[in-house]
């Protein structure tokens, strides 16, 4: 793979940031060329298949023909035996993707956003979707949607672990249509109908605080943060700003080179950001291409919801010496996945290599330990300034 801009092809971290989940977040590099990969429809329609999946698929509908008091949809019978066929692999991160729903992973990962308007993960001990943030101004928020709410169903399907991904893609819909989602929240049941829209969202929260510390909270990697980052981080600078607090908590990555790009502005020239191995153990490295422009000391708070993406800035800065890494353990995903484009349309996504940090750490179902480990309060209603202790720590290391 190289590393010039020219040649530079797009690896793709989806926290989809309309309705995506932290679980199934993945790093992914997207191809340009298609694939001719989709199985022949008309041979097992007509029960010609022989061998494989052709053979078994054509057995089954023989029987279904034969019995299935219904009428058959051929299309949406393959599509369910693809998915279920590439589940199978096993792998969190192998993925096959309709036409609509590739559409819709590329069109996020691009920064083309149509949905209500909400940052989402799984929550396991309650076995359903959990509302992390409703963006300001969004539809979601309009129709009353709040932090840590519960989603309980789409348009009267169940949510599950399981089905979450398949969810999210429900969500987000078309432009102009409406959603129907049960929430719960303080152990009641609410129904909601939210109006699915493009959604103008901005990567970069970010502001001035106590002590010239200036202070960027990175939501995403998706297309065009990096332009955002490097136009507050110098609107904060032409402020006065002595030294940096890089917020990344909870946030579930983007586009990889965006945060390679954010590297670049801080990193020395030659400096070793990020180590890929793949199936054949072949390594590939990526380097630091430019002078650093940002040449203050810098605090990054990470969290267990830190992840990919997000995980490959704190560990190159970590391990560069560029940054103070403060909060808690990062989640910990570090595979990368290629998403291609077959010929009707569809996509597959699967894992194929493995990254670590410059200094050879694996991030992998392991994390990044930060270097200074500070937990938030339990039991508070609203995190503000004061009780995040957590910035406050920041703020402290910089003074």
């Amino acid at each position: 793979m190289n590393n010039g801009k020219a040649q530079k092809i797009y690896r793709v971290i989806m926290l989809i940031i309309i309705t995506s989940l932290l679980s199934s977040l993945i790093t992914v590099i997207i191809v340009g060329e298609k694939f001719n990969a989709t199985l022949n429809l008309k041979s097992i329609a007509s029960g010609d298949g022989t061998t494989g999946i052709e053979a078994a698929l054509a057995s089954i509908r023989s029987i279904l023909e034969e019995k299935y008091i219904g009428e058959l949809d051929d299309e949406k019978m393959l599509e369910m035996a693809i998915k279920g066929y590439v589940a199978g692999v096993g792998d969190d991160y192998t993925v096959y993707y309709t036409k609509e729903e590739m559409d819709q992973e590329y069109d996020t990962a691009m920064g083309n956003y149509v949905g209500i308007g909400i940052y989402m993960i799984v929550n396991y001990e309650e076995g359903t979707i959990e509302v992390i943030e409703a963006m300001k101004d969004s539809p979601a928020e309009k129709a009353g949607l709040l932090a840590g709410d519960f989603i309980i169903s789409v348009d009267g399907e169940d949510v599950t672990p399981e089905n979450a991904n398949q969810m999210s893609n429900k969500i987000k819909g078309e432009e102009g249509t409406k959603v129907k989602l049960t929430i719960k929240r303080d152990g009641k049941e609410i129904e909601l109908e939210v109006e699915r829209q493009k959604i103008e969202v901005s990567h970069i929260n970010s502001e001035m605080l106590e002590n010239n510390i200036a202070y960027i909270q990175i939501l995403d990697f998706d297309g065009g943060t990096a332009k955002e980052f490097e136009k507050n981080y110098e609107n904060l600078k032409s402020q006065g700003a002595t030294s940096l607090i890089i917020d990344i908590r909870s946030n579930g990555g983007g586009v990889v080179d965006e945060a390679i790009d954010i590297l670049n502005l801080i990193c020395d020239k030659g400096s070793t950001l990020l180590i890929e191995t793949d199936k054949d153990k072949k390594e590939t490295v990526t380097k630091s291409e430019k002078e650093p422009i940002i040449n203050i000391p810098i605090a990054v708070l990470v969290n267990e919801n830190t992840a990919s993406a997000s995980e490959i800035l704190a560990g190159a800065l970590k391990d560069n010496g560029k940054a103070t890494i403060i909060g808690t353990k990062t989640y910990g995903k570090g595979v990368i996945q290629s998403l291609m484009r077959l010929t009707d349309g569809s996509g597959l996504k699967t894992t194929i290599a493995e990254y670590c940090t410059p200094n050879r750490d694996k991030i992998n179902k392991v994390g990044i330990e930060p270097d200074i480990t500070v937990e938030l309060p339990e039991n508070i209603e609203e995190l503000t300034k004061e009780n995040d202790t957590q910035l406050q720590k920041a703020i402290e290391e910089l003074k």
